[in-house]
């Protein structure tokens, strides 16, 4: 399985010029924890995560209507491509505390979100698949 299907089927996005309380209520409306946020080329230009909710926001007293997510969004950001293996994509996640990690084509542009619960779910998926078959096995 590679990275790309491990995703969910479409990324939750929003573009610099969105405010971060529009980032949070897609965050909300997605049920997801990160958002990647856009330029106007398509390419990711930061990501904005709970994480920077309660780091750069909630304390910072400004108000999220008005504050643009460029200024609050994290960036730089580690990005996987294609080429990334699901197990280089784990450790980088593990090593560097991420929850979430853009997956982008050679130039830039957002090809889909990795989430820790989507590593999660493909590896339940994988070892109830190993579990029904040796249960299925002649004793």
């Amino acid at each position: 399985m590679n990275l790309l299907e491990m995703c969910d089927t479409e990324a939750a996005v929003v573009r610099v010029e969105t405010t971060a309380e529009q980032a949070i209520r897609t965050m909300l409306d997605r049920h997801v924890g990160a958002v990647a946020v856009l330029d106007e080329e398509q390419r990711v230009a930061g990501i904005f995560t709970e994480r920077d909710v309660l780091r750069r926001l909630s304390l910072s007293q400004r108000d999220p209507g008005n504050t643009p997510v460029r200024e609050v969004m994290t960036t730089p950001v580690e990005m996987a491509t294609r080429a990334t293996t699901p197990s280089e994509a784990v450790a980088t996640m593990l090593e560097r505390h991420y929850r979430h990690l853009p997956i982008v084509d050679d130039d830039g542009r957002l090809l889909g979100m990795l989430s820790i619960r989507n590593v999660l779910e493909a590896r339940i998926g994988t070892l109830t698949r190993q579990l029904d078959e040796v249960r299925s096995l002649p004793r």
